[in-house]
């Protein structure tokens, strides 16, 4: 088989994916459940939140252009949907106490340990690189929610 033959089978193999997209239907969010409005949190901490965390963490994902095409847009479905079944910001309100609590560690764990955002995630959106500074901004609040 020649490489012209391979490209047009890779071709055909793209091509075809696209008639598999994601599924980018955001669920209706209760503001009122929300993480950032049950904590209170401040305006600067919301803010890194919401740019660094809430695509993958919330029912706010934002779905930019890539996302339409398949296979990128696989992988990153994967990893919202996988982000999701970790934790979800939109339904903070329906964790009981003993959840939050769990998930207040977690979060503090994994900001300080640098694995999140995650480095596929931020080599994509530069503004959701968080420094040391912010991380510990981060890491300080959620502190006080324990």
């Amino acid at each position: 088989m020649n490489k012209r033959n391979i490209l047009i089978g890779l071709a055909v193999i793209l091509i075809i994916m696209q008639f598999f997209p994601i599924d980018k239907t955001n669920p209706p969010v209760d503001q009122a459940k929300d993480f950032l409005t049950m904590e209170n949190a401040p305006v600067e901490v919301a803010q890194l939140f919401k740019t660094a965390c809430y695509d993958c963490h919330s029912d706010e994902t934002k779905y930019p252009w890539y996302t339409s095409v398949a296979p990128i847009s696989w992988f990153i479905k994967g990893h919202i949907d996988e982000g999701h079944k970790h934790l979800r910001f939109s339904t903070w309100g329906d964790y009981d106490a003993k959840q939050k609590a769990h998930k207040i560690e977690e979060i503090i764990e994994v900001v300080d340990g640098k694995e999140m955002p995650m480095l596929t995630y931020w080599m994509i959106h530069w503004d959701a690189k968080i420094s040391e500074e912010q991380r510990t901004q981060m890491t300080d609040w959620m502190r006080t929610k324990q």
